[in-house]
């Protein structure tokens, strides 16, 4: 399945593409968006927001339920596609299938030649963990340049996000393949959306 938007404030959407293996991806015909985070992160809420859809990637309270990569179709014709990748941590996921995510996801950021841009999101509670710095290093010896972005801010007190803004920026200045500025969102009150819609859509050079 294709899902399809439009390029207004709003992404609006319909059907999607999954891919559980490099031998399902789309052909590499229009930039790419790619969106990444630790299970639980609200990388699926972000999505529905950035979109303005409520059900356009699936929520859950069981982490890791995201096991392919979703793509999601811009445009008519398509113009650009957002990409789902599966949540990394894998607290409660069998080793295999681990093993399994790993690759797919290995093989598509090193060989993805229209992936313009990744997201890693990192939860405002906790900020940057191992396996966000897994992901980090693995982005920069891809050469796949990625921005930083804060989700769920409204569950932490001001002092504390800007506590946890400036450390993550120190961290982003770290890596050669990080976009210097990070952005903190919340999916339930707003805040940030509009700009991280309007930074995907320039990242693709829309």
């Amino acid at each position: 399945m294709i899902m399809r938007t439009s390029l207004g404030s709003d992404l609006y959407t319909s059907d999607r593409i999954m891919a559980f293996t490099p031998t399902d991806l789309p052909d590499p015909v229009v930039p790419e968006i790619a969106f990444s985070g630790r299970s639980n992160v609200g990388k699926s809420s972000l999505l529905n927001a950035i979109t303005g859809r409520k059900a356009l990637a699936r929520t859950s309270v069981t982490p890791g339920r995201t096991q392919e990569l979703n793509y999601f179709e811009v445009g008519e014709p398509t113009r650009l596609r957002l990409v789902d990748m599966p949540g990394y941590g894998f607290a409660k996921a069998p080793p295999k299938v681990v093993e399994q995510w790993k690759r797919l996801v290995r093989e598509f950021l090193r060989g993805r030649v229209v992936l313009k841009r990744c997201l890693v999101l990192i939860d405002s509670r906790h900020g940057v963990k191992p396996p966000d710095l897994d992901m980090m290093e693995m982005l920069d010896g891809a050469a796949v340049g990625y921005r930083l972005v804060l989700t769920k801010a409204d569950k932490v007190k001001a002092s504390e996000l800007d506590a946890v803004y400036a450390k993550v920026v120190a961290e982003a200045r770290k890596h050669s393949a990080a976009f210097p500025e990070v952005a903190i969102t919340s999916s339930e009150t707003g805040l940030g959306i509009a700009e991280l819609r309007a930074a995907v859509l320039g990242d693709a050079e829309l």
